[in-house]
């Protein structure tokens, strides 16, 4: 499909949300302008992750989830890795000759290319990271086998006055959470970093009240803040796979989800699973991980 495509031709990436998909898009994306630098690449995106993909110079428009846009876009081909039903009507709107969705995504009659399973396509029957499945659709398109890099992030970067550890001690739902006054233990015990709980606008940081809270209002604001810091601590959440991306040694803390498909890609990491309710995982195999490390923390 890629080599079919006339130079200079228009993309459209559908990746509506969430925080953590939209990081691990960036490697696929970077796939695909390796094979065809001339391509203008635009990704529709929910406003509030626009920020993952403003400024990657893989991407040269980020645009707002609305049909006018896909459709003034004029793409000749559109590329869909979300798979809902509001992904399906933005295909169609964007009008391209080539409309591309996994196989398994609802509304087939959508698409006239059908991506198969990633698993199909590696030519390897296991669970895969989830930058390993949005990678192989580009592979799927054409582009060549290679290694899936490490997810792409750009904000400016503004060290603090003295290091420090970014602490994420909450989740999207609360069975993901290690219980708060175990991640209190932990910024408690580290002595060379001052330990920084972040959270959403929303959150409530106020059992963290005795450290240093930082609410962000945008994912750039957090983009900001990781990317300078020397350690991350959290629960897989989005944060995590930001840290991942500006290559910040990380611990991350698994509930139910599979860190075979969610852990941080390709970085400096410790995944630590509950094997059931997050209270299982103990303070010091938090301790060890960290050490494990070779962060002075």
């Amino acid at each position: 499909m890629l080599d079919r495509l006339p130079p200079g031709a228009k993309v459209l990436i559908i990746r509506l949300r969430s925080l953590g998909d939209c990081v691990l898009t960036t490697p696929a994306i970077h796939i695909l302008k390796q094979t065809r630098p001339d391509l203008r690449l635009a990704v529709m995106v929910e406003d509030r992750f626009a920020d993952v993909f403003r400024g990657n110079p893989d991407v040269n428009a980020v645009l707002t989830p609305h049909p006018a846009a896909a459709a003034i876009w004029s793409p000749k081909l559109t590329i869909n890795l979300h798979g809902g039903t509001r992904s399906v009507w933005l295909t169609l709107a964007s009008l391209a000759g080539k409309r591309a969705g996994f196989g398994h995504f609802t509304a087939q009659a959508a698409y006239n290319i059908r991506i198969p399973r990633a698993q199909e396509i590696l030519g390897e029957e296991r669970k895969v990271h989830t930058a390993e499945h949005l990678a192989s659709a580009m592979f799927y398109l054409g582009a060549p086998r290679m290694e899936i890099p490490r997810a792409r992030l750009f904000a400016p970067k503004t060290p603090g006055d003295r290091p420090y550890a970014v602490i994420h001690a909450l989740a999207s739902a609360p069975e993901k959470a290690w219980p708060a006054e175990r991640f209190l233990e932990i910024a408690r015990s580290l002595k060379h970093l001052e330990p920084v709980f972040v959270g959403g606008p929303g959150d409530d940081l106020s059992p963290f009240a005795e450290f240093r809270t930082v609410r962000n209002t945008s994912v750039l604001d957090s983009m900001v803040l990781i990317q300078s810091a020397n350690l991350f601590i959290g629960n897989d959440s989005g944060p995590a796979h930001m840290a991942a991306a500006f290559g910040v040694p990380l611990v991350v803390l698994f509930g139910e989800s599979d860190p075979v498909i969610w852990a941080p890609w390709r970085a400096t990491a410790q995944s630590l699973v509950a094997n059931g309710p997050m209270g299982g995982i103990a303070v010091p195999q938090v301790e060890r991980a960290i050490e494990a490390l070779g962060v002075a923390a």
